[in-house]
């Protein structure tokens, strides 16, 4: 089911929270609303599921407008942060609680509540309740009841949230498997870029009420159109270096670097530099010394202060002998540069 948002506004009294965006989800595709808090993207969500009556614009599933629809009477079904299950309810009664509503017979209410407790692999739980159960459980007790009605849009806000490190990584895998097998529209809002990179096919990626970016992950890595969007993705983050761009890229002190072939302007720039991007194996030119390393089983976090002024990350394979206070000079693939102009906005 193909969703639409068009010209959606959101106003709470005198403030307004999101002014006439546009937003198209393709059927089968699951996007992700990202961004840091307050920008407005479970305000966008709520929206979507008729908690928040929208101030302004349409809102459309397919070729229906379903703008001023109730939330019962919309085709949704919704994953909260903190899952919301009936505690004095089993994990059964829990996932097959929208199906009782509808008054559905208690054998075709069995029949489904066992179909998608195998998709999401808790049917060995039908019996337990929610105080029994792991957050991973309850997780996907939550979204086999969000998803048994068979809804036209699923919905996530931030449902990872309250998962320790193993289990989030096991659920992001989780979610977009069931997502892909059942090819349900998604929309997922999470402030964590790593769950919208490796979970959505494309990213909003959002900022005071307004969609910054809208692309997939790999080309918003790649190609990001500010340096917001630039700082916002990446993990370990991207460094930024004051720099003069003329025949090459100066960083004080006689440190300079090739000037990237698409990098048109001149004068004083905004370098951004990718941890994966600076290091020996990328040759010379930026000077410094090692004020930090960081072992992270495989790789090495580096921390560089440069001797023109400024700190640098690089991250290297385990085993590198980099030690804190040594002195280096390391180079950059120049093709990935980044460069940014004084407000922000992309060279």
């Amino acid at each position: 089911m193909k969703l639409r948002l068009e010209n959606f506004t959101k106003r709470f009294g005198a403030l307004t929270v999101i002014e006439e965006m546009d937003l198209t989800v393709e059927s089968g595709e699951m996007m992700a609303l990202l961004g840091p808090s307050g920008c407005g993207k479970s305000t966008t969500l709520f929206a979507v599921c008729g908690i928040h009556k929208m101030s302004g614009g349409k809102l459309y599933f397919g070729d229906s407008d379903v703008t001023t629809l109730p939330a019962q009477e919309r085709s949704v079904g919704v994953v909260f942060q903190n899952y919301a299950l009936y505690p004095h309810m089993t994990v059964e009664q829990n996932i097959g609680f929208p199906l009782k509503v509808q008054r559905m017979s208690k054998s075709n209410i069995r029949a489904e509540v066992e179909r998608l407790a195998d998709l999401v692999q808790i049917g060995e739980l039908l019996d337990r309740r929610p105080a029994q159960l792991s957050g991973g459980q309850q997780q996907r007790v939550a979204l086999a009841r969000a998803m048994i009605r068979k809804p036209d849009v699923l919905l996530l806000d931030e449902p990872l949230a309250n998962l320790d490190a193993k289990l989030r990584l096991e659920m992001r895998s989780e979610i977009r498997r069931i997502q892909r097998e059942t090819g349900i529209t998604a929309i997922l809002v999470t402030h964590d870029q790593v769950e919208a990179m490796s979970m959505c096919d494309r990213i909003a990626l959002m900022r005071d009420g307004k969609i910054v970016q809208l692309d997939t992950p790999e080309q918003m890595y790649n190609n990001p159109r500010s340096q917001f969007v630039a700082g916002f993705l990446g993990n370990p983050p991207i460094s930024f270096l004051p720099a003069m761009a003329g025949d090459v890229l100066s960083f004080g002190q006689g440190q300079t670097l090739a000037r990237p072939p698409a990098l048109e302007a001149s004068g004083d720039v905004i370098v951004g530099i990718r941890p994966e991007h600076f290091g020996p194996q990328h040759g010379t030119g930026l000077r410094g010394e090692v004020t930090f390393v960081e072992p992270q089983g495989r790789e090495e976090l580096i921390d560089v202060r440069l001797d023109g002024g400024g700190e640098i990350r690089s991250i290297l394979p385990a085993g590198e002998p980099v030690r804190v206070g040594q002195r280096i000079d390391w180079g950059v693939a120049t093709e990935s540069i980044l460069a940014f102009g004084k407000n922000g906005d992309r060279l």
